[in-house]
């Protein structure tokens, strides 16, 4: 009783103390959010932006490719980062080098400019992710788990979700400038209020004196060429390409010598212990796969709408907002389930989830349309909430303190590697299935068919205005006809070999651990 009487402010103060933290921690939060937003928010609109800048076919895909390369660099060493700098200088510098990024990109003349501007964003911005992730299980008590983790893993899904609807309203109102521009004002807000409130750690300066400039080196050479080989192998036919065959070469020779500098050095960039931790380890695997579930699928419902029902990129915004509502309302009521239900059976739902609503869809055809893709996007958004959200837990929820920072650079860094793996998959399956059913379609489609031949006086009466070139129209109209279905059923391929690798992760569950205790937070 003594205590509290001489201490009658104590529990103002650490009321106000949490709330500050709170505060701060929402704006990192919202960083976060702009940084994983602007991965897709351009996705819609490269058209746009290929007209403006006068760019080629080719050189538009550098955009998002640049913007991945880099940011896929900088999520792993910002554990180091984070540890010498402290979270809130490493968590400021990303945002004031987003920020001014951001402006430049919208101020961009040339595609040139452009990839180099998003190739910084990208870099620059890397630092904002797995920091919050590292802060939401170092910074806050068990108590807080409930409410911290749903907001993270609502953040790092919804964003993405939802930027192909952002990107198409600001293109279509506006300009493709507004894309970057929209970055501004609230960059400037997450700067200041990172600098004025976030205090969570101390920097350790002396780590820079034993920076691994060498080890950044290979990585930069193993993860970069990574995802260059997956970003640009299938558009150019993989290794028939000499450009993926020397970037693959220099990614293996990349790798071996990242690794062996890894258990070598004094002070690595990036510290591998944590995948020592089983569940760390699963659960980073079982985060690869929400990467292809998450940045597969948000490519390839809108490649569907566009290229099959012909949809502008505002359409395609407005029928996908469907999964990222579905991810809004499913959040808190993950959170709650979290405490109560073992996270192991949350995870197996929701790659059932997952499972079930691309199965769903391996019946498209060329009609398919919002009411018909309604059902399959709301059993993705409440997959993704049921499986990412007790994965962060289990993965990140028992480390000790002082490996967070590392792992979670590790942990996003999985993600993100899924959804460039997910998408090479889909588009290496989509193209040799479309190849394939587009071969035997022309076997069936032939004079010696009674019906191809029927169908094709039909086409033909039917455009008989054109005169004599009425018949050629129909061969053409018929020929389109053929590749789309053709194309339609290299999509229904598409989503059975994502169900089949769903229902192999429902099953793959139960190789994760409950956990049996959380690391405290806080300070």
């Amino acid at each position: 009783m003594s205590d509290i009487t001489a201490t009658p402010g104590a529990a103002p103060r650490a009321a106000s103390s949490d709330g500050r933290r709170m505060f701060a921690f929402l704006c990192m939060v919202f960083g976060m959010f702009m940084a994983i937003l602007d991965i897709q928010i351009v996705s819609a609109s490269l058209s746009e932006i290929q007209a403006g800048l006068a760019a080629s076919s080719d050189e538009i895909s550098w955009v998002q490719t640049s913007y991945l390369i880099a940011e896929v660099v900088m999520i792993p060493l910002s554990g180091f980062l984070s540890r010498a700098l402290s979270t809130r200088w490493l968590f400021a510098a990303s945002a004031v080098g987003f920020t001014v990024m951001s402006f430049m990109c919208a101020t961009a003349t040339s595609i040139d400019q452009m990839i180099v501007y998003r190739a910084l964003q990208g870099f620059l911005g890397g630092g904002m992710i797995p920091t919050v992730f590292a802060a939401a299980y170092s910074v806050f008590p068990r108590e807080k788990q409930g409410v911290v983790a749903p907001l993270i893993g609502l953040v790092a899904t919804l964003a993405p979700t939802i930027g192909p609807t952002i990107g198409g309203y600001l293109t279509d109102l506006f300009s493709w400038h507004w894309l970057f521009l929209v970055n501004i004002i609230p960059g400037i807000f997450v700067v200041i209020t990172t600098v004025t409130l976030v205090d969570f750690d101390e920097p350790d300066l002396a780590l820079l004196d034993r920076f691994d400039w060498w080890g950044l080196l290979f990585m930069a050479g193993f993860l970069g060429s990574l995802e260059f080989v997956l970003e640009e192998g299938p558009t150019n036919d993989w290794f028939e390409d000499h450009w993926i065959v020397i970037f693959a070469v220099l990614g293996a020779v990349s790798a071996v010598a990242f690794f062996a500098r890894v258990f070598m050095a004094r002070e690595p960039v990036v510290d591998l212990r944590a995948f020592a931790n089983r569940n760390f380890a699963v659960g980073s695997a079982f985060s690869f796969v929400v990467g292809i579930g998450l940045y597969g699928l948000t490519y390839l419902y809108p490649l569907y709408l566009a290229r099959v029902r012909g949809y502008s990129a505002l359409m395609i915004g407005e029928t996908m907002f469907v999964s990222g509502l579905a991810m809004f309302l499913c959040a808190p009521i993950a959170g709650r389930l979290m405490g109560k239900v073992d996270p192991r059976a949350m995870i197996a739902f929701g790659f059932a989830a997952f499972a079930l609503g691309t199965w769903q869809v391996t019946g498209l055809t060329k009609d398919w349309d919002f009411w018909e893709l309604l059902v399959p996007q709301i059993l993705r958004g409440v997959g993704i909430m049921m499986a990412m959200i007790p994965i962060n837990n289990i993965s990140l929820g028992t480390l000790p303190p002082d490996q967070l920072k590392n792992a979670s650079g590790l942990f996003n860094l999985m993600r993100n590697l899924g959804g460039a793996v997910g998408l090479a998959l889909i588009n290496t399956v989509l193209n040799d299935r479309w190849d394939l059913h587009l071969a035997r379609l022309h076997e069936n489609v032939q004079w010696a068919n009674a019906a191809a031949v029927e169908r094709l006086d039909s086409m033909t009466r039917a455009l008989s205005a054109l005169g004599s070139d009425a018949g050629t129209a129909a061969l053409k109209r018929m020929a389109g006809q053929v590749r789309i279905q053709a194309e339609v059923m290299a999509f229904s391929d598409v989503f059975l070999v994502l169900t089949v690798l769903f229902v192999a992760l429902f099953f793959a569950a139960p190789l994760l651990r409950r956990p049996t205790h959380k690391v405290e937070g806080g300070h």
